[in-house]
């Protein structure tokens, strides 16, 4: 019995070469997106803002923990209205970490010294979350990252040259002694027993040593701005230092042992001393108006200096003439009796002191004195051969009830049924700025009330105003 034919892919050459294309085109193809994730599987796109994307290529890894969770499809730059330039990449990354908290942060990190870099982000806490195709901001990008390049510029020659300085003096010091260094290390061992609570003590969350080292910072920034003034300062109190260390002995030596007893003397000297202190505060107090007075006047009394230097020299000769002078009035001082008289001048004058304080402003203030004697020279100076008379004229006393002509039950205060105007004006004892008197010279300055009876002092202020009198100085 004849049976049919059965044909399989291996015995067709064009079959095989068909899968066999296949397969390498399948594989190009991957191979190619492999950057870019598999194809048809679904991603979770979000935008990442960066200070530098330096040495970052498409296609480089973005890690969680570690873990690669997606690839960079893009970069791009970004200008700022400010001015700055910043980084954007596009990230592509696997459903697995969406959504990502919006507090997680991210650094561009080398994988290699040889400049390969890739995005770690480091996932945040926060419950929400960013959103597909969202941006995470510039202000997530952190800490900032630290390049390979930029650790090893920090040895120019200048930290080449100091390090193998430094190796060469550890070297020298730790040269032959070996021995000083065992000995070292034998000691370690206790005092490792002893620091060991002393590091348990700063290590306990109750010291707060991370609070200490922030300060410490905080302090070192606030000093930062004034950190040339403070190297000056240091290299001022090294001169100052140097200057002591020419004086320390015996100088500063010899202030210091003389210091215990000069502040025993000042223990005992000082209390004694503050009365004279209290009593020269209160003598320059009360110094303050006249030093004041001296200030407007030193130019008259520089003057008066220059002047008088020239005229005390030619006193010599003057002082000697008075010696006769002094020497009488020695022996008049002398004298009991002049004493006798001294004191009852002394009592004439206590008595007279109210009386004189009382008349005095009629003559400092309303200048009353020398009217009066004014007045009195022109009274008495017209006459003949025989003397000088004094001028007068008749005045006619006023008519009506109690004139003044006449004995008078009454001061006169007109006559109504009359009409005549006899009315008294007169003030016995009119102001004259005495004490216990207001400032006014009433004397021959009262306004004059027509129509009406003025007895005593008038009323209102009638000021100090008064004739002025000169002194002629014509000669003869």
């Amino acid at each position: 019995m004849g049976g049919r034919t059965r044909h399989s892919i291996a015995g067709n050459p064009v079959l095989i070469g068909a899968a066999t294309t296949l397969v390498v085109i399948v594989a190009v193809f991957l191979a190619y997106n492999a950057n870019n994730g598999l194809p048809f599987v679904p991603t979770y796109t979000l935008k990442a803002q960066v200070p530098s994307a330096a040495n970052l290529v498409r296609g480089n890894d973005v890690r969680i923990g570690g873990t690669r969770v997606g690839t960079v499809t893009a970069i791009s730059a970004v200008r700022h209205p400010d001015g700055s330039v910043t980084a954007q990449l596009e990230l592509k990354l696997q459903k697995s970490v969406k959504p990502l908290p919006v507090d997680s942060t991210v650094i561009v990190r080398p994988r290699s010294a040889l400049g390969l870099k890739y995005v770690s982000v480091t996932r945040g806490t926060s419950p929400q979350g960013f959103p597909d195709g969202a941006t995470i901001p510039l202000r997530n990008a952190t800490p900032t990252p630290v390049e390979i390049d930029e650790v090893l510029n920090t040895f120019d020659n200048p930290t080449r040259a100091a390090a193998r300085v430094n190796l060469f003096e550890f070297g020298n010091a730790l040269a032959g002694r070996g021995t000083d260094l065992n000995e070292a290390i034998a000691d370690l061992n206790p005092f490792l027993v002893h620091i060991t609570p002393i590091l348990r003590t700063l290590a306990a969350p109750a010291t707060q040593l991370a609070r200490f080292f922030q300060a410490l910072d905080r302090a070192a920034g606030q000093v930062a701005p004034v950190a040339e003034i403070q190297a000056q300062l240091f290299d001022n109190l090294d001169i100052t230092f140097t200057a002591f260390a020419r004086v320390a002995r015996p100088f500063l030596q010899q202030s210091i042992s003389g210091g215990p007893p000069a502040l025993e003397a000042g223990i005992r000297s000082l209390p004694v001393q503050r009365p004279f202190l209290l009593n020269s505060q209160r003598f320059f107090a009360e110094l303050r108006p006249g030093v004041r007075a001296l200030r407007r006047a030193a130019p008259d009394l520089s003057d008066a200096l220059t002047v008088g230097t020239p005229a005390l020299k030619r006193t010599i000769s003057f002082d000697q003439r008075l010696k006769p002078t002094f020497a009488a009035l020695e022996r008049f001082a002398a004298d009991p009796l002049v004493a006798l008289g001294v004191h009852d001048l002394t009592n004439t004058a206590t008595i007279l002191e109210p009386t004189v304080a009382y008349v005095t402003p009629a003559q400092t203030v309303c200048n009353y004195a020398t009217l009066f004697f004014r007045n009195v020279s022109s009274l008495l100076s017209e006459g003949d051969s025989n003397g000088t008379w004094q001028r007068f004229i008749v005045i006619t006393t006023p008519q009506g009830p109690n004139n003044e002509g006449g004995p008078s039950s009454a001061p006169a205060n007109g006559d109504p049924a009359g009409g005549n105007a006899n009315f008294l004006h007169t003030d016995p004892y009119p102001y004259t700025a005495s004490p216990g008197q207001p400032h006014e010279c009433e004397a021959a300055n009262e306004p004059y009330a027509a129509g009406k009876q003025s007895i005593g002092h008038v009323p209102g202020d009638v000021g100090t105003a008064h004739d002025t009198t000169t002194v002629s100085t014509a000669p003869g």
